[in-house]
């Protein structure tokens, strides 16, 4: 079996069962125009060590900048999930092993602490307001305010919310997540017409990213990220006075270091503080 047969199989029948099995397809579009002429069985590390090299030398025709170490590191993953599959599913031989355990992955250093002042996020708001698509002021208030990411496609449906709690079931982590929803978050959910779908937010996480980045450029803001609204919302919390494991039941963080990740508390919000009496 090529690598390229075996990632025509995986992306059939394996990517379509993952939660964000969609995203698995760029990846091994990439990987099948490099690697895909090669047996699994001749796959060796140094040839998956020259592939992740040249990636990394690589620039996009896009974007016109390198390709990220996230970019990179995702389609190493993505070959090593569908060989690991391959051979515990299929009974693939790799006489070889699983080639990528042996390479060195790209380190990744994607940590935000990127805030907006207060003038800026209403330029912003603002800016996706004029927007025809009706659906991004939503997405932005559930996530800044809420931690809320009803724009992904399997969640946010309307019968998992009664009173002031919303009930996630189709996570991230695939465990069950009860939100607090503030009163102005309630106002906006009721407002929404319902879609077929039953999804609160009748659109897509390409569609929403797509409008919140030219919003954002039309008003001058560069280095923000849709993303950076959890951050933002995160830290936010803490300045109402929520402390950690409070924070946790909004954010759905399970640990003390994903919460902090997501924080970025003002110096100048702390020295006041420090003033008080």
């Amino acid at each position: 079996m090529t690598v390229a047969v075996m990632l025509e199989k995986y992306n059939a029948k394996v990517s379509p069962k993952h939660k964000s099995g969609d995203r698995e397809i760029v990846p091994i579009r990439a990987l099948t125009k490099s690697l895909g002429q090669y047996s699994l069985a001749a796959l060796t590390p140094s040839i998956v060590a020259k592939y992740r090299d040249e990636r990394t030398a690589h620039v996009s025709e896009r974007t016109g900048r390198p390709l990220s170490a996230q970019t990179i590191k995702h389609e190493l993953g993505t070959l090593e999930r569908a060989m690991k599959h391959a051979a515990m599913e299929w009974g693939v031989h790799l006489p070889r092993g699983i080639p990528t355990l042996l390479v060195k992955k790209p380190k990744v250093d994607n940590a935000r602490n990127k805030r907006l002042d207060p003038e800026d996020l209403d330029r912003l708001m603002h800016a996706c307001a004029s927007s025809r698509n009706k659906w991004i002021l939503p997405a932005i208030h559930c996530d800044h305010s809420t931690n809320w990411k009803p724009a992904n496609a399997e969640v946010g449906r309307r019968g998992h919310c009664e009173g002031q709690v919303a009930t996630l079931r189709d996570t991230k982590t695939m465990k069950i997540h009860h939100i607090p929803l503030t009163k102005d978050a309630i106002a906006i959910l009721e407002k929404l017409p319902r879609s077929k779908s039953g999804k609160v937010l009748d659109t897509t996480y390409t569609s929403i990213h797509q409008v919140f980045k030219r919003a954002k450029l039309s008003v001058g803001i560069d280095d923000f990220r849709f993303h950076d609204l959890r951050h933002e919302g995160t830290s936010r919390l803490f300045e109402k006075g929520l402390n950690p494991m409070q924070a946790s039941v909004v954010t759905g963080h399970k640990t003390l270091g994903m919460l902090n990740r997501y924080t970025h508390l003002r110096p100048k919000d702390i020295a006041d503080l420090l003033d008080k009496e």
